[in-house]
């Protein structure tokens, strides 16, 4: 998440092959009026040869490989956490478990979790998860799902600050920005773009598994199902060794580094995971949905038809109850806090989409054998601060404002800097409106470590009419080695924020959502056979080879790498 966008990553979307029709038997015959009071002969009834053939072939046909006994659908599932992993796992587990099942969100506060936005002068600003990519299909999905209104993001020119000097500076004219580029760092542009290339057209493959309906039990396996054993090595190393051991040096520091500062509020201490999504998500084509990311939230909550409850989960504990015709069954209490104190429900399934941290989603795990055990994982504080104001170009080096012309200013590491980068932003109500130049009186998003001072705003703007402040924990502190927590915290608890140890995005979290949502699903019906299958990429591709000539556009891409890998 940063000025200009939140990192993620490149997707594609299949259309789902529809099942084949079922059975349909014949209708009885139409019963004949009776005359003069005296019932017809009766006649031979066709149902009973009808069932006599089902039975056969019930008896003929082996089951299907991987496939347990049929059971009943779950009567309740809680999804913990109204956030984009929350919204979207409620939407995913609606479209697999149908209409019977009873789906409740719990959420502690306003629904839309880390997408948020704080107002500024009676105007709605983005605070979280700016603006998305172009190939995030999952969100793009959604938006048409939900018919939300896109706008692109509006551009502005960039400057990359050291803390005494712009070590480069944008220009409005794009063959002047390429001549730059090639005298500051040669062609180490072009190859740090074929190199995130090949990285994400490799994690693309998640989306052609997903529509197969293909889940993974853990973060690590479904890593290794996409890049094998190089994705999960990069969560045991820095982007910076990551990026040294492809060639690149200089341009790590002037470059990558203030790209993983605005982006994650950290340097290139991050694991090469991580560090490779931010880099793909300095890309062109970045959008918005207009009045909100949130409303993607509000939409699938909407459109899973679920019950929202709001309430702060404090415990949950599993539970056996007799079932009306005295068999037991396996269920979780799950305990949580409202505004007419506390209570609970029991469920089947808990799906949980907050992060497990004393300091954000606090859930006690009682009496479970073994233990749920607790994920130390920290997550990091970043600071976001919207100022209405005009810049101080001289606290840049600049003595003439009015040869000013940046909208964005990255930062590269630098004990002196309080802030790690600040760029003007729009309105949710009026994105992709150009907007007035910097020079001018603006609202300028600032991403800082700590909340500034009177001081250090004073440095930064000549003038300012409102302030409005967030501080919260946007995502992980990456150090790597990673490990990721498990997706399966218990029988039927899973667990979605476990990837944002891998990377954290409004797309990864819809990507984890669909995971969970398959893997309850396939578990819950025994479905061995779509779950850790290996090879899947290879199977797929053969598979889909006598309709290679009909895929297109990015189908095509997934099928497909690109030439430069």
């Amino acid at each position: 998440m940063g000025i200009l966008h939140d990192t993620t990553t490149p997707a594609a979307r299949l259309v789902q092959k529809p099942p084949p029709a079922p059975m349909v038997l014949p209708p009885p015959p139409p019963r004949r009026e009776a005359r003069h009071g005296v019932a017809p002969p009766a006649e031979p009834s066709a149902m009973p040869a009808a069932r006599l053939l089902v039975l056969l072939l019930a008896a003929l046909c082996p089951p299907v490989p991987g496939r347990g006994p049929q059971r009943d659908v779950p009567g309740k599932i809680a999804v913990v956490g109204g956030g984009i992993g929350g919204a979207a796992a409620a939407y995913f587990l609606r479209q697999k478990f149908g209409r019977s099942v009873r789906l409740e969100v719990l959420e502690k506060a306003a629904v839309g979790g880390r997408l948020a936005t704080l107002e500024v002068e009676g105007a709605g600003y983005e605070a979280g998860g700016a603006v998305l990519h172009p190939l995030n299909l999952h969100m793009k999905h959604f938006v048409k799902e939900l018919g939300l209104l896109v706008a692109p993001a509006h551009g502005s020119l960039l400057g990359i600050y050291n803390g005494e000097e712009f070590v480069f500076e944008e220009s409005s004219w794009y063959i002047i920005n390429l001549l730059k580029l090639l005298w500051h760092y040669g062609l180490n542009p072009l190859r740090m773009y074929m190199w995130v290339e090949d990285i994400l057209d490799k994690f693309m493959r998640i989306y052609r598994y997903q529509t197969h309906d293909y889940a993974f039990s853990s973060n690590e396996r479904l890593l290794h199902a996409l890049g094998g054993n190089d994705f999960v090595r990069m969560l045991n190393q820095t982007i910076d060794e990551a990026m040294q051991k492809a060639g690149f040096y200089k341009f790590i520091n002037e470059v990558v580094c203030p790209a993983m500062r605005v982006n994650y509020g950290q340097g290139v201490n991050i694991n090469g995971f991580v560090g490779a999504v931010s880099l793909a998500g300095v890309d062109s084509g970045l959008w918005s949905v207009k009045g909100g990311n949130k409303l993607v939230c509000t939409g699938l909550i909407y459109a899973s038809k679920a019950e929202v409850i709001p309430g702060t989960v404090l415990s949950i504990e599993p539970k056996i109850r007799p079932r009306p015709t005295g068999e037991p069954v396996k269920l979780y209490q799950v305990t949580y806090n409202t505004t007419s104190g506390l209570t609970g429900d029991t469920y089947d399934i808990v799906v949980i989409a907050a992060p497990l941290s004393r300091k954000m989603a606090n859930i006690a795990f009682k009496n479970f054998n073994p233990p749920i055990p607790e994920f130390p994982n920290p997550y990091h504080q970043t600071v976001t601060t919207l100022v209405h104001g005009r810049l101080n170009a001289s606290f840049f080096g600049y003595r003439d404002p009015s040869a000013f012309h940046f909208g964005a200013i990255f930062t590269m590491e630098n004990p002196k800097l309080f802030i790690n980068s600040l760029g003007v932003v729009s309105p949710v109500e009026d994105i992709g409106s150009e907007g007035k130049l910097p020079l001018q009186s603006a609202v300028w998003k600032v991403f800082s470590k700590e909340v500034l001072t009177k001081e250090q705003l004073n440095l930064l703007f000549s003038s300012y009419d409102s302030v409005k402040v967030k501080k919260w924990l946007a995502y992980p502190h990456y150090s790597p080695p990673e490990k990721c927590p498990p997706v399966i915290l218990h029988d039927r608890i899973y667990y979605l924020n476990g990837i944002e140890r891998a990377a954290s995005a409004m797309e990864m979290s819809a990507i984890a959502a669909k995971n969970a949502a398959l893997l309850a699903y396939h578990r819950w019906y025994e479905n061995s056979d779509r779950i850790d299958q290996e090879d899947l990429y290879e199977k797929l591709k053969r598979s889909s080879e006598p309709r290679r000539a009909t895929t297109t556009g990015d189908t095509d891409r997934v099928l497909q790498p690109l030439s430069c890998n």
